[in-house]
C-alpha cells in the first residue's frame, strides 16, 4: 500500500518469532543528528574486513553481503554492518554480534531510504493495535540497491515485549 501518498510503499506488517543472525559491525555511540554522516564510513571499515574474508559472505556475486542497522536504544547507541555467515575474530573496529531474536513486529519497506521513517511508524502503529509493547531495539535489513532508488527494499523489524 502506499503510505500516506508519499509514493513509497509497505508489504503487510506481520508478528514473528525470529532468530538471532550472525553480524559483523562497528558499534557506535552517537547522536541522531550525527548518524547520517557516520554510518557510510563504520560501514566502510566493515566492507574493508569481510571483503578479506569471503568465507563470511552469505550470498553471491554482488549480493554476497546484506547491509544492516541495530538500532540498540534511542540514545542511538548503533551498529551498522552486514550479516555474515559464521563466527569469525574481531580486528580493529570490526566486532562480532548478533541481530536480537525473539518476537518482532516487522514489515518490508520499498521505496527511497529516507522514507523509512513511515515504515518504522506503521510497525509502531499495527504493534501498539496489536496490544504489544516495542522492547525498544529495532533494525533494517538493506536488499542491494538497485539502479531506481524508488525499487529498493528494505526489511524493517522491531523486538516485542
Amino acid at each position: 500500500m502506499d503510505l500516506y501518498g508519499l509514493g513509497m510503499t509497505t508489504g503487510a506488517v506481520r508478528l514473528l518469532t525470529v532468530g538471532a543472525r550472525l553480524t559483523a559491525v562497528v558499534a557506535q555511540t552517537t547522536t541522531w543528528s550525527e548518524f547520517p554522516k557516520l554510518w557510510g564510513p563504520l560501514l566502510g571499515q566493515v566492507y574493508e574486513f569481510v571483503r578479506a574474508r569471503p568465507e563470511l559472505a552469505t550470498g553471491d556475486g554482488q549480493e554476497r553481503w546484506q547491509n544492516v542497522m541495530l538500532y540498540k536504544d534511542k540514545r542511538p547507541d548503533v551498529e551498522v554492518g552486514v550479516l555474515v555467515s559464521g563466527p569469525f575474530q574481531p580486528e580493529g573496529s570490526v566486532i562480532p554480534s548478533a541481530l536480537p531474536a525473539g518476537d518482532v513486529a516487522t514489515a518490508t519497506h520499498r521505496g527511497e531510504y529516507s522514507k523509512l521513517g513511515v515504515t518504522h511508524e506503521a510497525v509502531r502503529a499495527y504493534a501498539a493495535a496489536q496490544g504489544r509493547e516495542l522492547a525498544g531495539p529495532r533494525w533494517e535489513i538493506y536488499g542491494h540497491a538497485p539502479p531506481d532508488p524508488s525499487e529498493a527494499e528494505t526489511e524493517v523489524f522491531w523486538l516485542l515485549r
